[in-house]
């Protein structure tokens, strides 16, 4: 080895000694997210005077936590209402309708407006069935996986008289990773009004 050589390498090891030694290589840390607080599930019934004051021939339990509205703009219609989270800008839209032997119109309205739109952007889209014939509750629960719009989406129906549905958005950009536990947790509510939701036919 030449001398000039041999001069870098003990110029370059006293460098590494007199800075501490090796030190350890900068890896960049993966995204992190702010954490979201969330309140414990806790429920109220929609009463009485409520639903007979919107034609709404049904009950449910709905989040204590969330605001049940039926403010009308100009592009409501009869039937809708929402149940809105500000803390959480989270929101989920409702909307009841009368079968007029138009169950099957209902059903593929409901998935072009809901589903169909989303699958661009969808990763996934599962479905689970619906099916308590005690109840009279027919019907199929959506969740949409990947930055969509909406991750979960609904409809129940008697197949008869009466036809209910649903939808989870956010307004916020789409991302799945920061918003899964909040749309965990919202889809457990959605599960919950479906599971206390009655037809009233009297």
């Amino acid at each position: 080895m030449t001398k000039p050589k041999k001069n870098i390498l003990l110029i370059t090891f006293t460098l590494i000694i007199l800075s501490g030694g090796c030190r350890d290589i900068a890896v960049p840390k993966p995204k992190g997210y702010f954490r979201i607080d969330l309140p414990d599930h806790s429920y109220t019934g929609i009463s009485d005077s409520i639903t007979k004051s919107h034609n709404l021939p049904l009950s449910f339990e709905y989040p204590s936590y969330g605001k049940l509205s039926f403010e009308q703009d100009n592009y409501s219609e009869p039937g809708w209402f929402n149940i809105s989270f500000p803390p959480y800008k989270a929101k989920i839209y409702l909307t009841y309708l009368n079968i007029n032997n138009d169950l099957e119109q209902l059903m593929e309205q409901t998935y072009k407006l809901n589903v169909k739109n989303h699958i661009i952007k969808a990763d996934a889209i599962d479905e689970q069935v619906i099916n308590d014939p005690q109840k009279n509750m027919y019907g199929i629960l959506y969740d949409l996986k990947g930055n969509t719009a909406t991750a979960v989406q609904f409809f129940v129906t008697d197949s008869l008289k009466h036809y209910l549905r649903g939808s989870l958005y956010f307004a916020s950009e789409p991302n799945s990773d920061s918003l899964a536990p909040v749309i965990g947790f919202f889809r457990e509510d959605i599960v919950h009004l479906i599971e206390t939701l009655r037809w009233n036919d009297k």
